[in-house]
């Protein structure tokens, strides 16, 4: 006689004992805009067209942007990517990263006749040039930053030490000295929080009435959009994800205006490898966006990352549309 099997022997029919669990819903509330800014776009293509021009390897000093997927499929690619340029053979050329880097370094490249391509993000070049035209006027140059940043070292790098002095809190515009407190003016990384920015602006100018800024903000429209999208989700979610990298600045503004903003559980992550899902818990509402040197492939991967684990409906809230393009040196274009 058939053996019965194992389900029927324990009193379960079959349809029930091969169910399985269903998943949990999960709305995720897709930030936008998000990932990639113009100034990122252009710097990767540019580090790609000098491969493709020059043939393999290209140098790259310092990390292209901020984001370790982009750097090893650039690695891939062919280019090589270093700290400084005593690594870069005399014979080949090499891309100055997308953060910008003192004048002492495009003069040593010169020194040695080097063939070099700067990717310096126009907007970065635009603070460079701003500092430059105080300083020639004889003011000096208060920059709100952070100390150590390569865009921060790159803008400092424009102009004599002493002339541009950091200031990266409220608490030190309130405690900084300076000679001449009618003859000052003030720039910003690019990256920074919005919010906290002003507050530091707002400082020094109760301070110094006399200080002299830029007509708009240097901080850059696309760190401005993805926080004002942030800032339009935080509050609806019970957790929020920011896919970018720990040295990214603008990444990790996101991860605090988030916080400010309405959803206390908020972190960032590197790629769907690194999520850790029971972090995530119980939420049934997850923020999902990018810091602006992160692709959209990484978003992409989240999101299936989820789909395995999840019942998952997407709600794309877009606050803005952006179309800035920024131009290729023409050494690569013609």
């Amino acid at each position: 006689m058939a053996r019965r099997p194992a389900s029927e022997r324990a009193g379960i029919p079959l349809n029930v004992f091969f169910m399985t669990t269903p998943k949990k819903p999960l709305t995720i509330l897709l930030a936008s805009p998000r990932g990639f800014c113009a100034g990122v776009d252009r710097a990767i293509q540019i580090v790609e067209r000098a491969i493709e021009r020059y043939g393999r390897p290209v140098y790259v000093r310092h990390e292209i942007v901020h984001n370790r997927f982009v750097v090893e499929n650039l690695e891939a690619k062919g280019a090589i990517f270093v700290d400084e340029l005593d690594e870069v053979p005399d014979d080949r050329p090499v891309v100055f990263s997308a953060h910008g880097v003192p004048k002492s370094v495009p003069a040593e490249a010169g020194r040695r006749n080097l063939l070099y391509v700067d990717a310096t993000c126009p907007l970065v070049s635009k603070v460079h040039r701003e500092s430059e035209r105080h300083a020639a006027s004889g003011r000096t140059v208060i920059l709100i930053g952070h100390a150590g940043h390569p865009e921060v070292i790159g803008t400092m790098g424009q102009l004599p030490p002493g002339v541009v002095l950091l200031v990266e809190d409220v608490e030190q515009a309130e405690q900084i000295e300076v000679a001449d407190p009618l003859n000052l003016a003030y720039a910003t990384q690019t990256t920074l929080s919005v919010d906290d920015t002003t507050e530091i602006v707002a400082a020094l100018r109760r301070r110094f009435p006399a200080i002299q800024g830029p007509k708009l903000e240097d901080i850059c429209y696309a760190t401005t959009n993805r926080q004002a999208a942030v800032k339009a989700i935080a509050g609806r979610c019970d957790a929020l994800v920011v896919i970018g990298a720990p040295n990214s600045s603008n990444s990790m503004r996101l991860v605090e205006v988030a916080a400010n903003y309405g959803c206390a559980r908020s972190r960032l992550v590197q790629r769907a490898a690194d999520m850790d899902w029971a972090w995530l818990g119980d939420a049934q509402r997850l923020g999902i966006t990018a810091g602006a040197s992160a692709p959209e492939l990484l978003v992409d991967e989240l999101i299936e990352a989820c789909r395995a684990r999840y019942d998952v409906t997407v709600e794309e809230v877009r606050t803005t549309e952006e179309s800035v393009v920024f131009k290729l040196p023409r050494a690569l274009v013609a």
